[in-house]
């Protein structure tokens, strides 16, 4: 049959084995220190593994290949343990694939395993809120001569973790949107007054965060519904922290508007290596 499947340009492929945590199913190993698909079987085709490769090696494509069993990846992931078997369902329902998480819990049902994905509210939720993702807009305030002696913050909102931040808040609506990688501000000494003054902030890190596919919609719906004017992407010159730009790329490609795109490096000395 042929369906959509992803490749990997071994000319491309470090073996940086970075794209191993983004698929679940364990369809991608590192043999002989590339990153290898290492069954059709096991490749559900939506590419969750592509934002992970800082060298841009993964794709997909569509091909004649092996029907995806999800009952196969059942078998595989359920050997792995409860984690495993969680971050595979997480990424069913990250995805929107219906069909495959109500076979994946046939599959539990039948076995006798019992696994929450988070359909249980947390503290902060059952509490009515967690009040670090409440939203709030700073109002500017007039400093005394003493507090002048340092450097003013340029925040102007809250919360800033993209996990956390609501394409819906008013604060992003009509604004300049600046994405960052978390090290970023920690690396460059002026980045309040550099970069974020004037801008909305989402800060973000694309090697350990989870929900990929959840940011991609969050900046996705920045672009289309809080119309964002201009979107600045900046990385540190690590290569894992080029997938913050594959995202915001992808986003901006899915997207039905097209918004100003402005990218920037910084180095680990936090200089100004590339802009574009």
């Amino acid at each position: 049959m042929k369906r959509t499947i992803i490749t990997i340009d071994e000319n491309k492929c470090t073996g940086c084995a970075l794209c191993i945590p983004g698929c679940p199913e364990g369809a991608i190993q590192i043999i002989d220190g590339k990153a290898r698909l290492v069954s059709d079987l096991f490749c559900d085709g939506l590419g969750a593994c592509i934002g992970h490769c800082p060298e841009n090696a993964i794709s997909t494509e569509v091909r004649e290949s092996q029907p995806y069993s999800e009952r196969l990846v059942m078998e595989r992931v359920a050997a792995q343990g409860e984690n495993t078997i969680r971050a595979h369902l997480l990424h069913l329902a990250q995805h929107g694939e219906e069909g495959y998480l109500a076979e994946a819990r046939r599959y539990l049902a039948e076995k006798g395993i019992r696994v929450s994905i988070g359909e249980e509210p947390s503290g902060c939720e059952r509490a009515g809120g967690c009040p670090g993702a409440e939203n709030i807009s700073f109002e500017k305030v007039t400093r005394t001569k003493a507090e002048d002696a340092g450097p003013e913050s340029k925040l102007g909102h809250w919360p800033v973790q993209l996990h956390l931040v609501s394409p819906m808040a008013t604060v992003f609506r009509e604004k300049d949107v600046l994405l960052a990688a978390d090290c970023v501000a920690y690396a460059m000494g002026d980045f309040h007054r550099r970069f974020l003054e004037g801008k909305m902030l989402a800060i973000a890190c694309p090697k350990l965060d989870s929900g990929r596919e959840i940011y991609l919609e969050k900046l996705k719906a920045l672009i289309d519904h809080a119309l964002i004017a201009t979107l600045t992407v900046i990385t540190m010159e690590v290569p894992c922290c080029s997938g913050l730009l594959v995202l915001a790329r992808e986003a901006q490609a899915a997207a039905e508007r097209t918004v100003p795109f402005r990218h920037v490096v910084v180095s680990v000395k936090g200089e100004i290596l590339k802009e574009e």
